[in-house]
Order: structure tokens, then C-alpha cells, then sequence
């Protein structure tokens, strides 16, 4: 049996470990695609979330909301047996990424309606 090597160059010896590797690996591919078109939904909608607030003067933040998301997220990691702080942060970063998509459509709108405050706009 000789020695073939993975995607990252280490050398598998046992041709069924190789291949259950492959088929492993194939698999996260193919969820970490899925993640990407489920994220890209998501900011679809977060989109027209901005947009609607910015239109009708909102409050740029719902922090109840999102210490209500939070704490939903972490329920559902933990019913998946996954990490919940791990799911937070990574529910904070998407956070993060939604404000600043916010602020650019608020500061648009701001252009727009001649009041000029630039007020970020959220919604998780």
C-alpha cells in the first residue's frame, strides 16, 4: 500500500482512512457553501431591514432585540450540542457586519433627506 497524500500534503497511509478523510472533507465543503447562501439571504433581508428603517427615521438600534436573538441563538446552539459562546460570537460578528451595512444605508438616506445625522441603523 503506498502513501497518498491529502489536500494539505500530509501523507495518509491507510487507503481507507484516505478516503473516509475525502468524503469527510467533501461533506464540509459542501456545508460551508450552504452556510455561504444562507449568510447572503440573511444580509438580503438585514438589507431591506436598513432600508426600511432609514426610510421611516427608526432608532438605529433595538437592543432588546438583539439580547433577545442572542439568547435564542445560544438555546439553539446548546440543543444542537453546540458551543454557545461560540455561537454568540459568531452572532456578534454578523451583528457587527449588519451595523456597518447599516450605517452606509443610513448615511444614504441622510444624503437623500438633507438632515445629514449619518445614524447607523440595526437589525439582527
Amino acid at each position: 500500500m503506498s502513501e497518498q497524500p491529502t489536500a494539505a500534503g500530509a501523507f495518509v497511509a491507510d487507503e481507507d482512512v484516505r478516503t473516509r478523510l475525502l468524503y469527510l472533507r467533501g461533506s464540509i465543503d459542501n456545508l460551508d457553501a450552504a452556510l455561504v447562501h444562507l449568510l447572503a439571504e440573511r444580509f438580503k433581508c438585514t438589507q431591506q431591514v436598513g432600508e426600511l428603517k432609514a426610510a421611516h427615521d427608526l432608532p438605529p438600534a433595538d437592543p432588546a432585540r438583539e439580547a433577545d436573538q442572542i439568547a435564542r441563538l445560544r438555546k439553539l446552539a446548546e440543543d444542537a450540542r453546540l458551543d454557545p459562546a461560540f455561537a454568540e460570537k459568531m452572532l456578534n460578528f454578523i451583528i457587527g457586519e449588519v451595523v456597518r451595512h447599516h450605517k452606509v444605508i443610513a448615511g444614504r438616506s441622510a444624503e437623500g433627506d438633507g438632515n445629514g445625522d449619518g445614524d447607523g441603523v440595526t437589525e439582527v
